[in-house]
């Protein structure tokens, strides 16, 4: 009975389960995108116009980008509050608009309307930032495709609850509102004691490479599986039970990672110890002194001091030259003839606090980049039904769940190939979202033209593109400004979203828009006019403007274009800025691999000389004895607040902690 009460505790608390959790959680966190459905139920139904579902449109990209209030709650709130929170402020948002929309509610005018699109929305904010939080501490080692995972899951939310409401087949359009309301507060509030920190930097294991490998397969089998239903629904009539056994099948792969940590908690013989052995000890720590207190004082003067040919020399030179400077520093500190000075902020890579990134280039530059590609990238979702009807497509759901789909692949793809840029390459991450806004460009090229298939192609680019951002923005934030602020940092960055909205939707597309149509409409009128009737007269019994054609998106999809251009520019600057720093995080994990593999090696001889100590073997493949011994230094001889893997590698080598990679001796055993 201890036992399986063991096993239980193991997998409640296992990451794995934390992470599967959260992408449950996130797959809720994307109603957002579903706005391009529900918004012409709530054009026809309070008889609004374009600017007006424009404004309501700012007042849900608003409520799902601006984080303050989740960002402070979840510094003072435990985590599953937080969510609560959120799945309130999720269901009393859309709820009431389900009320007012179907004439269960007194009409409210369009500021309130827009207050409850708005805290509606805002709910999401504590999803994700519970889920991002929670994973990125579990997993520092992965942040790209943690990140570019979960927020993958957010962006496929739209197709997953659109292929429920078509299961459902409820005659009433607005009953997708009453979906939106309910459906993701029920799940949230199922979840919230499970999505937390669980220290899970103490949970690797060699398997994780294929838990990943899996969950990524997954994910594309869930969206190849979710755009061939797609596709199948539109081009042929299905039946009600049909329809059903597809949504079940949905189900059953939203469910199947949850064997991932079914399997580490019951199915797996308990750790080994040289498993124990690789998993990082806890720092203990004066209570008046920090880690950066107690190790970074240091290597900062060894930054400060290098001469800047030094980052020029090959790595094995550098390494030595740095070496031999933090060992005259420690020298001379110890014996009184200098006083280390602090600097007064942290460098890229360390821990920054939202008042300390603000003064910074870099993190200008992603906020730019990020308003500029993500802006326009949400002006084609929140206008994707008017788009699709100007250019002559009577069903607009097709294209809300293709762009889900590809937003989704996006975020996966961008999380997963950014990575390997990172960790194969050493190049800055920032030139993913470079060559994802390039993609939007072109996508915003089709749409202008509305060259037959155009919407289609253009779906597809601009989801991708837009997803990317997503995924790379976090983790890049997180590698250039550090993990102890990330949610108020994350949550500033994402003001980017509906400021860009608010821009080119609200005004540059909106206005565009209106003027195109009100132009078709007084040639409609002008030609079908009876006698007798005036111009005035005519124009008062018009109903909401409505414009056809590509003329109606051509010039704003252009300035998109060109926007996404100058995004790109901006993305490029930050790779050149930013190299040394990438190039140097490369350098941590690539030592650490080489200490483990030297001193495994060394335990690995060892072990062969005391079997056979007159091998000629053993003698001629040992290790060079000095080697060796030079990785190993007596603790004890070392001054206050170091350690020998402070004194023996580079300076930036002991803050890899800060940059994904652990930089501590693994343990004798």
């Amino acid at each position: 009975m201890g036992r399986v009460q063991e096993k239980l505790r193991s997998f409640f608390n296992n990451r794995w389960l934390v992470f599967v959790a959260a992408m449950w959680v996130q797959s809720c966190a994307g109603i957002g995108y579903l706005f391009g459905s529900i918004s012409p139920v709530i054009k026809s139904s309070m008889d609004y116009n374009q600017r007006q579902i424009a404004r309501l449109g700012v007042a849900k990209d608003l409520g799902d980008s601006v984080g303050f209030l989740a960002g402070s709650l979840c510094e003072v709130l435990p985590l599953w509050a937080a969510l609560l929170v959120g799945a309130l402020m999720n269901f009393v948002g859309y709820g009431w608009v389900w009320l007012v929309v179907t004439g269960r509610a007194p009409s409210l005018n369009l500021w309130a309307m827009c207050i409850l699109i708005f805290v509606g929305t805002n709910g999401e904010t504590f999803f994700n930032t519970v889920a991002l939080v929670s994973c990125v501490q579990n997993f520092p080692k992965s942040r790209g495709p943690v990140v570019g995972i979960l927020k993958g899951f957010a962006g496929l939310g739209g197709a997953i609850l659109t292929q429920i409401y078509v299961m459902i087949h409820s005659p009433d359009h607005a009953s997708l509102i009453f979906m939106v309301a309910v459906g993701p507060a029920m799940v949230v509030i199922a979840l919230m004691f499970i999505v937390r920190p669980v220290g899970g930097h103490r949970q690797v294991r060699p398997t994780d490479d294929m838990s990943f490998t899996f969950i990524y397969s997954l994910c594309l089998l869930l969206a190849a599986y979710l755009m061939g239903v797609m596709l199948v629904e539109d081009l042929i009539d299905l039946s009600h039970t049909v329809l059903i056994i597809f949504t079940a099948i949905l189900f059953v792969l939203l469910l199947i990672p949850v064997v991932i940590p079914i399997s580490l908690s019951f199915s797996s013989e308990s750790r080994s110890l040289e498993e124990e052995a690789l998993l990082p000890e806890p720092q203990k720590q004066d209570p008046g002194k920090s880690g950066h207190d107690a190790n970074e004082v240091i290597f900062s003067e060894v930054e400060d001091e290098k001469p800047k040919e030094m980052d020029l020399l090959p790595a094995s030179e550098r390494q030595k030259r740095i070496a031999q400077l933090q060992s005259k520093l420690f020298q001379a500190a110890a014996d009184g003839a200098i006083r280390v000075k602090r600097r007064t902020g942290p460098r890229r890579g360390e821990d920054f606090t939202l008042t300390q990134a603000l003064i910074k280039a870099d993190f200008w530059l992603i906020f730019f980049s990020l308003l500029l590609g993500s802006g326009s990238g949400l002006t084609v979702i929140d206008n994707l039904g008017q788009m699709s009807q100007s250019l002559g497509y009577d069903d607009t759901h097709i294209f809300v769940s293709m762009i889900s789909i590809w937003n989704f692949l996006g975020r996966v793809g961008g999380g997963y190939f950014s990575e390997i840029i990172v960790r194969d390459y050493a190049y800055p991450r920032p030139v993913a979202m470079a060559v994802a806004q390039f993609i939007m460009a072109i996508g915003h090229i089709f749409i202008a033209f509305g060259w037959p298939g155009a919407m289609h192609i253009a779906t597809i680019l601009v989801g991708l593109g837009y997803g990317a951002h997503w995924a790379i923005v976090p983790a890049a934030a997180s590698e250039l400004f550090g993990l102890k602020k990330f949610g108020a940092l994350y949550n500033f960055l994402t003001i980017a979203n509906p400021a860009g909205s608010l821009l080119f939707s609200g005004v540059i597309a909106s206005s565009i828009y209106d003027f195109e149509a009100e132009k078709q409409a007084h040639q409609h009128h002008h030609l079908h006019m009876s006698p007798g009737t005036s111009v005035f007269q005519g124009m008062l019994r018009m109903d909401a403007p409505k414009c056809d054609g590509s003329i109606c998106f051509f010039l704003t999809s252009l300035i998109m274009s060109g926007l996404c251009i100058v995004a790109f520019v901006l993305s490029m600057i930050l790779v050149h800025r930013t190299k040394i720093v990438y190039a140097n995080l490369f350098f941590v994990c690539f030592c650490n691999h080489i200490s483990r593999m030297m001193e495994a090696s060394a335990r690995l001889f060892s072990t062969l000389e005391d079997r056979c100590p007159n091998s000629v073997l053993c003698g001629a493949v040992s290790p060079d004895p000095p080697l060796i011994t030079s990785l190993k230094t007596d603790s004890s001889k070392l001054p206050h607040g170091s350690d020998e893997a402070s004194l023996k590698l580079p300076g930036f080598l002991a803050k890899s902690r800060k940059m994904g990679c652990d930089a501590e001796p693994e343990k004798r055993t």
